[in-house]
């Protein structure tokens, strides 16, 4: 026996009555869109799914609908609220009704959403970021960069057809100071889904030309501040953080501080304010360095002034010690001549008496003398005989007394005996 069958669509007719009688109101499901989009009726449809928190992996998913007079007040209350559209990857908190149709299965129809979950989630995203930038400890790197004295060369990040790019150069251009900037354009998506990978991108490449640059400006003429998403990013700001030069943010909303504005060196509110701020560090720099010109003048004029007083001091000391030295050197010389006039006088009186003391030791022993007294000499050839052995037999002498000379013939020589010699002594 064959048991009873229903066709398809009974079948899903039952399921549809069972969910209807079982789930008959609405409720509040936490989830997270999924490609959003709107039709041209104006009907928005979406894939709501849930992740896993370690994993990121898809635990659960539900085709949803927001019809479009629905959709239309939402909407405009949602990004009124978060300052975001209703776009894919967001948290929400919306009230659906569970619905299954018999041709298009099961669905939940959006009745409502509270944007405060949104906002909450946005904030509480926004701290995880921080809180991770914070542990890795890169939150602060930027901002411990100094920023250089003279910050006049700028890399640009932003969209070349972005009106907030033209008033920052116009500004930098038409600055009172007449500061010189030199500025070098970036071009990045600064919207839409795209926009975290272009700004990275765009990071990237300056750093290649790292050398050439001061700073970076990452700057964004207006638009939603529901494009402000990519700001918020994990990957842009761990980048922008760990940045070898100072990044200056201005992606033009005042209200809205993003996690690339709390890594930044130093957040301004609008690509102007951004060009006001290297303006006015410039301007720091000229009035420290005219300043510091001042000071030198003054500092120089006062060295000056000190040592042209300390050189005239100094050359009226010298003169003094000079004419003290000179005096004191001439009565040394006076001193020294007189001592050696003195010690000369004493040289030659010594050097007399002993020529005078020679003088009577040679007459005494002069021959003339020494014949007075009785003595002779035997002279042989003109040459003084002093030695037996400077005589020969036959030789001829010639004997000298005090009043005349001999002459003889030496007949006979004899020489003494020395032993004898000195007994006769």
């Amino acid at each position: 026996m064959i048991e009873s069958s229903f066709s398809l669509s009974e079948l899903n007719r039952r399921v549809k009555y069972a969910i209807r009688n079982q789930l008959p109101d609405s409720y509040w499901v936490r989830a997270e869109t999924s490609d959003v989009r709107r039709n041209q009726n104006g009907h928005c449809y979406l894939e709501f799914v849930e992740k896993d928190a370690t994993t990121q992996s898809i635990i659960a998913k539900a085709r949803g609908v927001i019809w479009s007079n629905v959709f239309q007040m939402l909407s405009l209350y949602f990004e009124k609220e978060t300052g975001q559209q209703f776009k894919s990857g967001l948290n929400v908190l919306a009230r659906v009704s569970v619905e299954f149709h018999e041709l298009y299965g099961y669905s939940l129809s959006v009745v409502d959403i509270d944007p405060s979950f949104t906002v909450g989630e946005i904030a509480r995203n926004r701290r995880l970021v921080l809180n991770k930038l914070k542990e890795e400890g890169v939150l602060t790197l930027n901002k411990e960069l100094t920023m250089a004295e003279l910050s006049n060369r700028i890399a640009v990040i932003s969209s070349p057809t972005a009106a907030g790019y033209e008033d920052f150069r116009d500004q930098l251009l038409k600055n009172q100071g007449g500061f010189a900037f030199y500025t070098k354009l970036f071009p990045a998506i600064m919207q839409g889904e795209r926009s975290e990978a272009s700004i990275i991108a765009a990071l990237e490449r300056v750093f290649k030309y790292r050398n050439l640059f001061d700073a970076v400006a990452i700057i964004r003429g207006g638009g939603a501040a529901s494009d402000l998403s990519c700001f918020d990013s994990y990957l842009l700001a761990t980048n922008v953080a760990q940045f070898p030069l100072p990044v200056v943010s201005g992606i033009g909303h005042e209200r809205d501080v993003t996690v690339l504005d709390v890594v930044a060196h130093t957040r301004a509110k609008t690509p102007t304010a951004v060009a006001e701020f290297f303006i006015g560090h410039l301007s720091k720099t000229a009035t420290h360095l005219i300043d510091m010109e001042k000071r030198m003048i003054t500092v120089s004029e006062s060295v000056m002034v000190k040592e042209r007083s300390d050189l005239f001091s100094l050359s009226k000391d010298v003169v003094h010690k000079s004419v003290l030295m000179l005096q004191k050197e001439v009565s040394r010389v006076m001193q020294m001549s007189a001592t050696m006039k003195h010690s000369l006088r004493q040289l030659l009186q010594a050097q007399y008496h002993f020529v005078d003391t020679r003088e009577h030791f040679v007459r005494a022993v002069s021959p003339e003398n020494v014949l007075k007294r009785g003595y002779t000499l035997t002279v042989k050839n003109g040459k003084i005989v002093t030695s037996m052995r400077d005589i020969a037999v036959d030789d001829i002498i010639e004997t000298r007394f005090k009043d005349g000379f001999s002459t003889s013939l030496v007949s006979k020589l004899e020489v003494y005996n020395e032993n004898v010699k000195r007994n006769r002594l």
